[in-house]
């Protein structure tokens, strides 16, 4: 059972960096692609094959945080789950709801790819505690801690498109 958990861990691992990573990526090609103005063929191709690798991060990630999930509940009961395990839940589901609404065209754009991007380095930083055992903290202290980085990602990503916006327009009236 121990080996099991130990996979299943380093994969969750593993599909929360290649999940943020492609986020990442995901952000950049966008950005890089809308410079102009317009997404060519080449860039939608190169999008969808990094969108391709977030889904399947997405999968690998769900099975295994369910996994381990239902093997930390089989040591305790529902209620005893730890604040580290309740805030990985809370942003898988936030991941997978907005991502089913973004596709639904039902998330604004203003919205959508933040909290994304911030919901993928949420989880990102809580791998990167738990190593160094800095996983003793309330739901409060995690949901302010997320809040925080979606309002982040949701200010970097606007910020981004609305001097993308300026230069456009300027290189536009400079014609």
């Amino acid at each position: 059972m121990t080996f099991f958990l130990t996979f299943l861990a380093i994969v969750q691992s593993f599909s929360i960096s290649l999940g943020v990573g492609s986020s990442t990526l995901a952000i950049v090609n966008f950005f890089a692609a809308i410079a102009d103005g317009t997404i060519d063929a080449a860039e939608r191709r190169m999008m969808g094959i990094v969108y391709v690798v977030l889904r399947i991060a997405m999968v690998l990630i769900l099975i295994s945080t369910l996994l381990l999930v239902f093997a930390e509940y089989g040591t305790s009961n529902l209620l005893s789950l730890s604040a580290f395990t309740y805030g990985q839940i809370t942003v898988l589901g936030i991941l997978y709801l907005n991502a089913l609404f973004m596709t639904l065209h039902w998330m604004p754009s203003t919205f959508g790819p933040a909290i994304q991007a911030g919901s993928w380095y949420t989880l990102g930083t809580l791998m990167a505690l738990l190593p160094l055992g800095l996983t003793d903290f309330s739901y409060i202290q995690f949901a302010m801690g997320y809040i925080t980085w979606v309002v982040l990602a949701v200010s970097i990503v606007n910020g981004t498109m609305a001097i993308m916006k300026h230069q456009k327009e300027e290189r536009e009236s400079g014609e």
